[in-house]
Order: structure tokens, then C-alpha cells, then sequence
């Protein structure tokens, strides 16, 4: 069975085609406005974000351009001179004058126990020495024997050792045991090492001198040591002294002693140096000329910059805080001063007459407006920085100059 083909007419196929038409463009139009409604929100968020003003950008390059950049070179010229300072609580009203002298604990004295004679010097006076190198050669007929002597109890003792139990008595076994340690204490008290006591057993041929070591790492002083000169047993040679730390002997009146105990932190003042020290001793002592009682504190110096005989002042930490009463009946409480000890070096005036001080960071040098607390004997007592703060403590006057000539102002006006 055929079906007949339906042939619909040509106006109604035209009608289908643009209805069709038509939606599509309808489509298109809801697309286009909800792009559109989506552009103008993201526009709206984004003027609704903060913006920097003009204002604030002027500030920050203000703020940048502040700080003052030196190159190697002006710094070297300039001395400028940086040290990361902490709060102190010394108190700069009451100074000691004081001595630097050598650390007795790092101090060695090359003083054999025997009569010798110099012959051969490797050091001069002023060098710094490692710990095992060769200071001196020394010998002598007194030397010659101690080494002979313990060369010759050592070989009986390993003779003896060696025997059989019960092949001699105990008393006699302990009798050449206490010979041999005897020479070799002989040995120690020449200055002979250990390594070189023993190697006498196997080289006898090398008695009668031996190379004077250095007990410690050190600089050489006080050397009196010359070739050929014939020296008593016990005379000093050279002094090894270790200048990493130093002591500090002051001299303090009753009432200052007063106010020290062990352990307790100390200024001490060379020059235009500050190092931090401690109380290591007192002599619990008044001199009865002096009518004063003797301190020593210990400071370090790890750059050798400070040597001993150089004199010093001392500053204590300020006593706790008390009341007194005044004349008229007035209490007043006279309580600690907290602050940073700057020389009269690191300050300098600031356009408007205050004291201003200058931090190195990142970026440079700033001037940072200070007040003066105390000032005693080139010491200034300061508040108005953080303690850790990298002040310059030497130079200032240049960046001062140079703070001026660029036309800075530290208010930013």
C-alpha cells in the first residue's frame, strides 16, 4: 500500500522557517543582557575596592626616601661606627676608676722547674700562638739527667711489670713503679708533654734539650727568654696570655662595695668603648691606706681590640628603688632609670633643637628623636629606642650634615 506524500503549502513552510528564526534571536537577546548584567557587577566591585591616595603614596616615598645610604667607602671615611644596644639599668652617677689586667684564669707563666739554657727561640714577643706550637728550645745538664733518669726507670718498671707473679715481692714491684712516676713527675715539671715523655723511651739518643710547647692558645708576653742565657730552676721564660676575656680591678669605697654582689652585671668603660662585664670577686677587704676595697670583674673581648694595663671606668646597676624624705616632710620615691647608654658621639640636634639619634635597617639610616635621662663623663642615659636597636654610636655628626644638606625634616613636614 502506497501512502500519498503530503505536499504542504509554500506560505505554510515559510511560517515554520520564521517562527523558528525568531526564537533563535530571542535567545540570542536574553544572552546579551546577562552578559551585560554580569560586566556592569564586576565593574561595581571593583570600585567599590580601596584605592591608595595620593596622600598615602607621598608618605611612603617620603618615608623612603628618609633614609640616608652610605656606601663603603663614606662609611670608612665617615667612622661610622654601629653596635646593637640593649635597655641598661647602670647608673651613671656613680663611677669607679679602674685597670684592665690579664685573665688569671687563661694566663700561663712558662716557668720550667730546672736549671736550663736557651738555644733556640721561634716566637717574638707580641705573637699570637696556637695551642702545641713550638715556643723555645731549652737543655742543659740538669735536663739531660731528669731525661736519663726517667728513661732508665721506665725500662725497669716494663722489665718488672713483665715478671710473673710472685717472682718479686709487692713491696719490691711498687718501689720501681713510684721510681718510674717520680721521674717522669720530674719530666711534667719541665714542661715536657706527655707525647715527648714517651718518646724518650724509644729515641734516647735525643736527651739533653726538647722544644718548650705552648700549653695554651695565646698571645706572647713579658718574654725574657735569650739565646744561650743560662737560667735558674723555676725562672719565668714568657707569659701565654688568652685575650679573648680580661679582668677589670677597680677600687671602690664602702659605700659603692655596698652596692655589688657576684654575678651581677657591670659597665666598663675604655675610651669610647662600652662593654657589658660581671662581678667575679671581691676581697671582702678595706685597705688601710687606700681605705677602698678591691673588685674584679671578668668582660669579654673577643676581637683583641682592648689589652691589659689600659684603665677603665666602672658603672654599677642602680640600687633598688627606696624612699626618702625631704626637709620639709616630703616623701619622694627615687626609682631605677631604665634606658639606653649612648656616648656623646651618637647624639646630635635635630632641625627643631631636640636630641636625635641615628638607626641603621634595612633601607638605611634614620634619625629617631631621643630624650636625655642622665649624663655623666660622656655617658648619656636615653629613652626613645627599642632595645635591640643598631644605633650608630660613632659618625653621627656626619649623617647629621648629610640629613641636612638632603633637606629632610624627622616630622616629615
Amino acid at each position: 500500500m502506497t501512502i500519498p506524500a503530503i505536499n504542504l503549502p509554500i506560505k505554510t513552510r515559510f511560517l515554520a522557517s520564521f517562527s523558528l528564526f525568531s526564537r533563535q534571536l530571542v535567545w540570542l537577546a536574553v544572552i546579551s543582557i546577562g552578559l551585560m548584567l554580569f560586566s556592569n557587577m564586576v565593574m561595581a566591585s571593583d570600585d567599590h575596592e580601596p584605592q591608595p591616595s595620593a596622600a598615602h603614596l607621598q608618605e611612603d616615598e617620603d618615608q623612603h626616601d628618609e633614609a640616608l645610604t652610605l656606601t663603603l667607602e663614606q662609611r670608612e671615611l665617615a667612622n661610622i661606627r654601629v653596635e646593637t644596644l640593649n635597655s641598661s639599668p647602670f647608673d651613671l652617677t656613680s663611677v669607679a676608676t679602674a685597670q684592665l689586667v690579664v685573665d688569671k684564669d687563661k694566663t700561663v707563666t712558662i716557668a720550667p722547674q730546672l736549671a736550663m739554657q736557651v738555644l733556640k727561640r721561634h716566637v717574638v714577643p707580641g705573637q699570637q700562638v696556637l695551642k702545641g706550637q713550638a715556643l723555645l728550645t731549652i737543655g742543659g745538664t740538669d735536663i739531660a739527667q731528669a731525661q736519663a733518669d726517667y728513661i732508665n726507670a721506665a725500662t725497669e718498671w716494663q722489665r718488672v711489670s713483665r715478671m710473673a707473679k710472685g717472682t718479686i715481692s709487692a713491696s719490691e714491684k711498687m718501689r720501681t713503679q713510684v721510681n718510674a712516676e717520680l721521674k717522669r713527675a720530674v719530666l711534667n715539671a719541665i714542661m715536657m708533654t706527655p707525647e715527648q715523655i714517651s718518646a724518650l723511651t724509644t729515641s734516647p739518643q735525643s736527651i739533653g734539650q726538647f722544644q718548650l710547647l705552648a700549653p695554651i692558645s695565646g698571645r706572647v708576653q713579658q718574654d725574657a727568654a735569650m739565646l744561650g742565657q743560662v737560667l735558674d730552676a723555676g725562672t719565668p721564660l714568657m707569659q701565654l696570655t688568652d685575650e679573648s676575656y680580661l679582668w677589670v680591678e677597680a677600687q671602690l669605697t664602702p659605700v659603692q662595695s655596698e652596692r655589688v654582689a657576684i654575678g651581677q652585671s657591670a659597665l666598663v668603660r675604655v675610651g669610647q668603648r662600652n662593654v657589658t662585664g660581671v662581678v667575679i670577686g671581691r676581697s671582702h677587704e678595706i685597705n688601710a691606706i687606700t681605705r677602698t676595697e678591691q673588685v674584679w670583674i671578668s668582660m669579654p673581648n673577643p676581637q683583641h681590640v682592648l689589652h691589659a694595663g689600659e684603665f677603665a671606668e666602672l658603672y654599677f646597676q642602680q640600687s633598688m628603688p627606696d624612699s626618702k624624705q625631704s626637709a620639709a616632710g616630703h616623701t619622694h620615691t627615687m626609682g631605677n632609670l631604665q634606658g639606653i647608654i649612648l656616648p656623646d658621639d651618637a647624639l646630635t640636634r635635630s632641625s627643631d633643637g631636640d636630641w636625635q639619634v641615628f638607626i641603621e635597617d634595612q633601607d638605611g639610616f634614620e634619625a629617631v628623636e631621643v630624650d636625655v635621662v642622665q649624663s655623666q663623663r660622656g655617658l648619656n642615659l636615653v629613652n626613645g629606642i627599642e632595645s635591640g636597636s643598631k644605633v650608630v654610636v660613632s659618625g653621627a655628626f656626619f649623617l647629621a650634615s648629610e640629613l641636612a644638606k638632603s633637606g629632610f625634616d624627622i616630622h616629615n613636614h
